[in-house]
């Protein structure tokens, strides 16, 4: 893989979407949001999505749009499609993107593989693997996961499959289920009756919800804590750049808070930046809606604020993945993650949970 700015920008192509033009200010004193002017010897800097824009997307397109990077010092930041979680967390790695969407999942198995990824702000608070299935081709309501003995269960590889195993196993059933690989089908394997169950996240139940099935879910995160999506940046790159860092999540917090009370107008912001997604909007708009309702609060956020993150999902995670044989080599899940970028002061991180209530 050619690790090379230049290659990662090729690799891009078409899937860039431009954020607003300009160089990173480089007046002195205090950005518009309240803190330290980032550092303004920067180009500007790059948002490398985990996968192709949709609606789980919304913050940052409403961030840039809204003109929230822009106030923070910001004045150039471009949003770019990825290539997965795994790609994510590699390119901000090896210095081809300042940010990244990545999962915690991704952020552990790339530091055990010699890179230094660090979680700077935890987006989603709530690990995103579901177990489903179709009603009407399983035959009953599944509400318990002992009902998945004697059944043929898809995904597809990774963390997914990790968590969806450690699932099954904590209730005694891993052994009794026929586990298939269905890669990025697994959605219509399921609608077919190709395979009886899944295993995927709640955007893949929106998904087959949206093409007239009923859907009975089982909630991963219930046996193993973890975080879905967050903001990564290289361990480098935040030493080096910690005002640059701050703004940059001060702008995501504000972006999330406005896109969480007017879901609509956040999806248009979506389609107007990728037209194509025109013809799949109120798919998008109930991704986001999802989201930001049901993964996007906890107790800690109501606790501490936007983005915070605590030890314990990322040592369940870590322990989970290990006995999986997920990592290349040893890695300290205390080490990956930090909450010294977050300003605590800062209102739509401080307010996040009561900004977006109701």
């Amino acid at each position: 893989m050619d690790h090379t700015r230049r290659g990662f920008v090729a690799l891009m192509g078409s899937a860039s979407l431009a954020g607003c033009a300009g160089r990173l200010n480089g007046s002195s004193g205090t950005a518009d949001g309240g803190g330290e002017v980032p550092d303004p010897s920067m180009e500007g800097i790059s948002l490398l999505l985990n996968y192709r824009v949709g609606g789980l997307h919304a913050p940052y397109f409403v961030a840039s749009e809204n003109g929230y990077f822009e106030e923070e010092g910001l004045e150039s930041v471009e949003i770019e499609s990825g290539q997965g979680s795994d790609f994510a967390a590699q390119q901000v790695g090896v210095g081809n993107a300042e940010f990244a969407i990545t999962s915690s999942d991704q952020i552990l198995n790339v530091n055990s593989r010699g890179l230094s990824p660090r979680c700077v702000g935890v987006v989603m608070q709530q690990n995103p693997v579901v177990v489903f299935a179709a009603r009407e081709n399983f035959g009953e309501e599944l509400t318990d996961a002992g009902q998945l003995r004697e059944t043929t269960l898809g995904s597809g590889p990774g963390m997914v499959r990790q968590m969806t195993e450690a699932f099954l196993d904590h209730h005694g059933v891993l052994s009794d289920v026929e586990y298939v690989d269905s890669g990025f089908d697994t959605v219509q394997q399921l609608l077919t009756g190709e395979i009886d169950a899944a295993g995927g996240v709640f955007s893949d139940v929106v998904d087959a919800e949206r093409q007239g099935y009923e859907i009975d879910v089982l909630s991963v995160s219930r046996v193993v804590r973890s975080y879905g999506h967050l903001v990564a940046v290289d361990e480098a790159f935040g030493a080096d750049h910690p005002d640059t860092v701050r703004a940059f999540l001060r702008a995501t917090a504000r972006g999330a808070v406005e896109a969480s009370r007017n879901p609509k107008e956040a999806i248009d912001v979506l389609v107007d930046q990728q037209p194509e997604l025109g013809e799949v909007r109120e798919n998008q708009l109930e991704k986001w809606r999802l989201m930001q309702s049901e993964y996007m609060r906890s107790e800690t956020v109501r606790e501490r604020g936007w983005g915070w993150s605590d030890p314990e999902p990322w040592n369940e995670t870590h322990e989970t993945l290990a006995a999986g044989g997920f990592f290349e080599d040893d890695v300290d899940p205390e080490e990956v993650w930090t909450n010294d970028y977050l300003d605590a002061e800062y209102e739509y991180i401080a307010e996040y949970a009561d900004r977006v209530s109701g």
